[in-house]
């Protein structure tokens, strides 16, 4: 997924090369201006305006001295500053802001996939989790993943479960257990029953 410069306009502050190679292969360099701090800045970009800059945080440096360039104005700019899996994390996170900028300003823009977005909504679900000493994750999200997606299967279909078990690709007797296991809802002809 590439965007392009007309859409989002970005300055990364950061002499890691492997933070600046992970932003520009998520935005490719014609919209992104990099470069290891405010004063290595080439003269021309010291004075362009950006949608967002980011800024990688170094240890030992207090949060007020980052050394953002004298131009830009935080009020106007998105301003981002984290550590290198911080900013990682924040470049999924600026793409889709970058695409509905483009969506909204009628340019196409490619979806957020599937994938992309639940891996950029579980991580600090799944850092959180460790970090508290928690068990059994994988049984835990996959079942609260489970009950939306057979929810909406079964909202798609009507309430038709052999219809909502060959969209999900299930046994229908395999879908009706998981209805019961998971405690949701059937509805059919208005009114809503469990199974």
């Amino acid at each position: 997924m590439t965007l392009s410069s007309s859409v989002f306009s970005i300055l990364l502050l950061s002499g890691d090369p492997e933070i600046q190679t992970h932003f520009r292969q998520a935005f490719k360099d014609a919209s992104m201006t990099t470069a290891k701090d405010a004063a290595a800045l080439p003269r021309e970009a010291a004075k362009r305006s950006f949608d967002a800059v980011i800024v990688e945080s170094k240890a030992g440096i207090q949060n007020g001295s980052i050394g953002l360039p004298h131009h830009v104005d935080l009020s106007r700019t998105l301003l981002i500053t984290g550590s290198k899996p911080v900013l990682k994390r924040a470049s999924k996170f600026m793409q889709s802001v970058a695409r509905a900028k483009s969506t909204a300003s009628g340019g196409a823009a490619a979806p957020l996939s599937l994938e992309d977005y639940v891996e950029w909504k579980m991580g600090d679900f799944v850092k959180g989790m460790r970090n508290g000493s928690g068990r059994n994750l994988h049984p835990m999200l996959i079942s609260a993943i489970e009950r939306p997606l057979i929810t909406k299967a079964l909202q798609e279909t009507k309430g038709n479960q052999i219809q909502a078990a060959e969209l999900l690709g299930l046994n229908r007797n395999t879908l009706r257990k998981k209805i019961h296991d998971l405690h949701i809802p059937i509805k059919r002809g208005g009114r809503s029953r469990e199974v």
